[in-house]
């Protein structure tokens, strides 16, 4: 009884992977299949997106809705302002955001979902254009647009034939390759996507300054050069650096004291009671620029294998500290 209960279970998991195994083949298939519908009609399309003046308003129902949400917000992301319309709601009201400037991407699989076709009237009044992308290029939704990308695929994944599967995943790839062919088109940078993305990662370390995470004023470490041991080690320990810059009279930069130049004056068997600030620091410390870039920072330090840098314009004016742990704490690293 025992065997015959492993031998059903291992049946089960191969009949699952197996049908697993079908969807992606069947997708992945599907996808394939719109690469020979890249033509003259597609690169059009860009050139239009690249001409908007207003936005780029993408509507659609039901599953096709939520793949006509991520295509407006893939547009956003790399800088041309879209947004998505319910088909159901646009004709209740919302159809009032969409102006003459903008450029429509309007998905149904079928070509005559009922939402979509009853604003073709007042769409075609506004004179805004409409990019259809179905399924079936002889739709009612197909000969009232201006440019149609044929998404349809020759089978559902849903071993029904009901589910949207294939077709929904088609129609997304569909618009990303109309996002990317256009971030292209447009030189887009990493730094320009970092614009849209504050609040991501990349976004912290294209876009954040030196000048953004530095310590200045009283939080910067700093003593003269007649100070003694005693006198280092507090204002290294009170600032939590584990450092401490050395200034003149006028406050102007002459080196800098760390825990490695106090290791290495004790191991050189030197006093290090009686030892001056002036004796101990090294002078030159390397510096960078208020407006510099974070990751900038970083890759000083790695380059010389230190942990803080003096923030100065001209390598005596102090402007500030930046050490390793404020670019651990903002995510630079």
């Amino acid at each position: 009884m025992l065997k015959s209960l492993t031998q059903n279970d291992a049946l089960r998991t191969r009949a699952l992977m197996d049908a697993g195994r079908r969807v992606l083949k069947v997708e992945s298939e599907s996808v394939a299949g719109l690469i020979d519908r890249i033509d003259e009609n597609f690169a059009g399309v860009v050139e239009r997106l690249n001409e908007c003046r207003g936005h780029v308003v993408v509507t659609g129902m039901g599953k096709s809705g939520l793949i006509g949400s991520k295509i407006a917000s893939t547009f956003s992301s790399i800088g041309l302002p879209a947004v998505f319309l319910h088909a159901a709601e646009a004709s209740h009201g919302d159809i009032g955001i969409i102006t003459r400037d903008d450029i429509i991407l309007a998905l149904s699989n079928s070509g005559e979902t009922e939402e979509i076709v009853t604003l073709l009237p007042t769409l075609g009044r506004i004179k805004c254009t409409l990019v259809a992308l179905t399924g079936n290029p002889e739709s009612t939704l197909a000969k009232r647009s201006q440019f149609v990308l044929h998404t349809g695929v020759r089978e559902e994944a849903c071993s029904l034939g009901l589910v949207p599967t294939s077709s929904t995943t088609a129609t997304l790839a569909m618009g990303d390759a109309l996002a990317m062919a256009l971030l292209e088109l447009r030189g887009f940078r990493a730094e320009d996507f970092a614009q849209n993305h504050p609040g991501g990662s990349l976004g912290r370390k294209l876009l954040t300054t030196v000048g953004d995470l530095m310590r200045r004023g009283g939080e910067v470490p700093r003593v003269g050069p007649e100070a003694g041991i005693s006198e280092v080690l507090k204002e290294m320990s009170q600032k939590c650096l584990g450092t401490t810059l050395v200034v003149d009279a006028g406050g102007a930069l002459l080196g800098i004291i760390t825990d490695g130049d106090l290791r290495r004056w004790i191991e050189k068997k030197k006093d290090v009671l009686t030892v001056k600030a002036g004796e101990l620091m090294s002078p030159h410390p390397k510096t960078i620029r208020e407006e510099s870039m974070a990751t900038q920072a970083v890759q000083l330090m790695e380059e010389h294998a230190i942990t803080s840098l003096v923030v100065s314009e001209d390598q005596k004016t102090i402007g500030g500290i930046i050490h390793l742990q404020d670019l651990l704490k903002a995510g630079i690293v």
